[in-house]
């Protein structure tokens, strides 16, 4: 996959110091997620529903 063609956008929940920083492309294959302080260091691809089981859970730990 060529993530150079992908419009990636930082999490709404990273931080502005810059040592937490997620960012997410929608990708035919599924949600693309890399480190934003290293973009050409990699990336995870995960499907979709299974991303939305994460935040989901993500979601959940911040309600407790």
């Amino acid at each position: 996959m060529d993530v150079t063609t992908l419009q990636w956008r930082k999490s709404s929940r990273s931080h502005d110091d810059g040592d937490h920083c997620v960012e997410l492309a929608d990708a035919s294959t599924g949600v693309a997620i890399r480190d934003s302080k290293n973009p050409d260091g990699g990336h995870v691809t995960v499907e979709r529903a299974a991303f939305c089981v994460v935040l989901e859970q993500i979601k959940s730990l911040k309600r407790q």
